[in-house]
Formats: structure tokens, C-alpha cells, sequence
């Protein structure tokens, strides 16, 4: 498979955990332009952190609820720095975990830890679904959380199990200061100089209409879109473009629904052509 797409330059829009994206399409060749679309800092306050930290460790919870990736990292962050880590994973090991979708998975074995149980669906209504499933009652629930999103539906089905809540938010994302990313992105497909645009989550797609309606600029988003070939990895992602009258060239087939089957395809369908850098330099 390697440098099945040597030469063409392919635009990932970056969320939280894209350099898995980026590694792999690198592999295979590609100039990968990252276009951050969001700068994550730890919360402004950690005194509510470390609160929950010492709640955590004190007593430690009978299951955990892990939303993102991140959110444990930073978690792990400022556990090592108030000198409590060895205390955390312990107490963290103690309750059952579930993790919505694979990132979070992957952020606990970082520290030698497993979930009992990860969501099919990586979203809210997937970890409701899941923990509905459970007896969740008379026990003390640990659930982070991340920012932008509304967890109320979430928190209300937890307690109508009978579980007592106890959340934490260990990081913000400042939006406005990957804007200017997104604009040089959309001005970098409506020059014709990207082969593809790689879109992993519907989140993406929402953000990059919005910093385009907000700076003035959804006109040359839709240009830039009209003529870059743009690949969904599933429907979810589809669905999205379509809601906003966008369209999804290239897919994965036979619902594989995965970065790797996205490359495949990705492969397969820009090596009809060469790649425009390429071919500029022909004509």
C-alpha cells in the first residue's frame, strides 16, 4: 500500500486526536496539510480539578465515565502535578470504566488501565444507551466531561438510574484562534491546490460552515468545496454535508466505517487522476 498517494495533498481538518490520521495518510505518500480547528487549554480554573482528583482517590468511584481522550490526559496532567498518580490509577483501577468510543480506550491503557466496556456509537446517546443496560444504582458515578456540548440529557438519565453524579471538565477550547486556520484552509481548495479534503466527524463539517459564515467567506467555502473532491468516512459525516447542500465524493466501501478503509478509497479514487500539483507543473 505504500505511496499509493504519493504527490497528493490532502486536507484533514483537525479536532482532537487527527495525528493517527495524519501518520497513516503520510504513510502512504500524501502531503497532509493539518488545519487545527479548534486550541484546547487546560480549564482557566483547576481548583474544581483537583476537587474532584481528591474525591476520586479519598473514595474512589464505582464507575467512571470517560468521554474523550483528552479529557484523561489533562486529568492525568494535573494528577501528576499535585503529586497524586500513583494514589489516581489505583482508584481509577477500583471502579468500572466505560469509555465512549476508542480514544478514550487508548488514553487508558496509557496508564495501564482497560475499560470494561466501550460505547458502539462514540456519542452521548451511545454512553445513555450503554450505561441504561447497567445497575447503576445507589452507586457514586465519576463522569468527564468536554466542553461545547450540553451533558444535561446525559447527567438527567445517569440520576433517573439512581446514580449520584459527580463530573468534572478538565479542559476549554478557545475556537476563535484556529479561525484564521480554517479561512487559509478554505482559500487553499478554492485556489485548486488541495487533491482532497478528509472529513472523520460531523463536528468538522459544522465548524467549517460557521467560521465561513462568520467571516464572510461561505461563497468561497462552496467554491472551494465545488471542486475539491471530499471524503466521508461514513454517513454520519454524509448526512452532515448534505444537510448543508454538500455532497461526499469518495467513501469507504462495504460499511467500514474506519480511517484505514477512508484511505483505501481515498487511494482509489484520486489515483484516476494525478495530483493537481503535478499536474499544474505538466501544463
Amino acid at each position: 500500500m505504500a505511496d499509493r498517494l504519493n504527490g497528493y495533498r490532502i486536507l484533514i481538518l483537525e479536532t482532537r486526536e487527527e495525528a493517527q490520521f495524519s501518520r497513516l495518510l503520510t504513510e502512504q505518500g500524501a502531503d497532509v496539510l493539518q488545519c487545527p480547528m479548534f486550541t484546547i487549554h487546560d480549564a482557566p480554573d483547576p481548583a474544581p480539578i483537583e476537587a474532584w482528583i481528591k474525591r476520586c482517590v479519598d473514595k474512589p468511584f464505582d464507575d467512571l465515565v470517560l468521554m474523550t481522550g483528552e479529557g484523561l490526559r489533562r486529568l492525568m496532567k494535573v494528577v501528576r502535578r499535585i503529586g497524586l498518580e500513583e494514589e489516581f490509577v489505583a482508584a481509577l483501577g477500583k471502579a468500572r470504566k466505560f469509555a465512549r468510543g476508542p480514544k478514550p480506550c487508548r488514553a487508558l491503557r496509557e496508564i495501564g488501565l482497560e475499560p470494561q466496556m466501550t460505547t458502539e456509537k462514540p456519542t452521548s446517546e451511545g454512553i445513555a444507551e450503554m450505561l441504561s443496560r447497567i445497575d447503576l444504582y445507589g452507586h457514586r458515578l465519576g463522569l468527564q466531561l468536554y466542553p461545547d456540548k450540553d451533558h444535561s440529557v446525559l447527567i438527567g438519565a445517569i440520576k433517573a438510574q439512581g446514580a449520584e453524579v459527580d463530573t468534572v471538565l478538565p479542559y476549554v477550547y478557545d475556537a476563535q484562534a484556529a479561525d484564521a486556520n480554517i479561512v487559509t484552509a478554505i482559500d487553499e481548495m478554492a485556489q485548486g491546490r488541495i487533491d482532497a479534503i478528509a472529513l472523520t466527524n460531523l463536528g468538522q463539517v459544522r465548524r467549517l460552515v460557521e467560521v465561513a459564515r462568520a467571516r464572510g467567506c461561505e461563497a468561497r467555502l462552496r467554491e472551494g468545496l465545488a471542486r475539491t473532491p471530499i471524503a466521508s468516512v461514513g454517513p454520519v459525516v454524509s448526512d452532515e454535508l448534505k444537510s448543508h447542500g454538500l455532497r461526499a465524493d469518495i467513501s469507504p466501501a462495504e460499511d467500514a466505517y474506519f480511517m484505514r478503509p477512508l484511505i483505501s478509497a481515498m487511494a482509489a479514487a484520486l489515483g484516476k487522476n494525478p495530483p493537481r500539483a503535478r499536474a499544474a507543473k505538466a501544463s
